[in-house]
């Protein structure tokens, strides 16, 4: 069974990724970072990137400057689609090639970690959704903390998202994270018996 994992940013989906990780031992396929290998110096995407966007967004150390890029693409969605056609499709390939990999060495749950599994279309890629989600309050409160961002900016972030009401609905299982570890941790316990899946 394939597993697509979601939610909004400062929902906890990294907190629920490591759950199934520690105690279902449960391989994850995080997108996130895969992102961030296939844009590493040496990388096909690398290159058409430096190509599409010039060398001013390099570090001195010739790697992707990533908060000066994520400046330029905020406000201009043209950009923005410029860079996701660069990176997405390198990133599902790697997801794809990490995936066969896990399947030939005889793993019978895989998870792929996703933000944007239903912004871009992505749930034929896998057989469940679990979407993680968190009261809108507590979202906005860890998101300023965790990013030391101001209750404008950590907004903006949050309204540049799908509605995670909208998430829930599309999911076929939610994970309400807006209590303690302990009341996560049950949720995603019976959710694992429903499904049969088990460490």
């Amino acid at each position: 069974m394939i597993i697509g994992l979601t939610g909004n940013i400062a929902s906890g989906k990294s907190t629920v990724s490591n759950m199934l990780k520690e105690s279902y031992q449960i391989p994850i396929i995080d997108a996130d970072i895969i992102a961030r290998q296939v844009v590493e110096p040496g990388e096909t995407s690398y290159d058409q990137i430096v190509e599409t966007f010039g060398r001013d967004i390099l570090l001195d150390d010739q790697t992707i400057n990533r908060k000066k890029l994520g400046q330029l693409i905020f406000h201009d969605s043209s950009l923005r689609e410029k860079l996701n056609n660069i990176v997405h499709p390198a990133v599902r390939r790697r997801m794809e090639e990490e995936k066969q990999a896990h399947l030939s060495r005889g793993e019978k749950v895989i998870v792929l970690d996703i933000p944007l599994l239903f912004e871009n279309n992505l749930t034929h890629l896998v057989d469940r959704t679990i979407v993680v989600f968190t009261e809108e309050k507590q979202q906005l409160k860890r998101l300023m903390n965790r990013n030391h961002l101001t209750e404008a900016e950590a907004k903006e972030r949050m309204n540049a998202q799908m509605d995670p009401v909208k998430k829930k609905r599309l999911a076929d299982a939610v994970i309400d994270n807006s209590g303690s570890l302990e009341q996560t941790e049950q949720q995603l316990e019976k959710l694992m018996q429903k499904w049969r899946i088990f460490n």
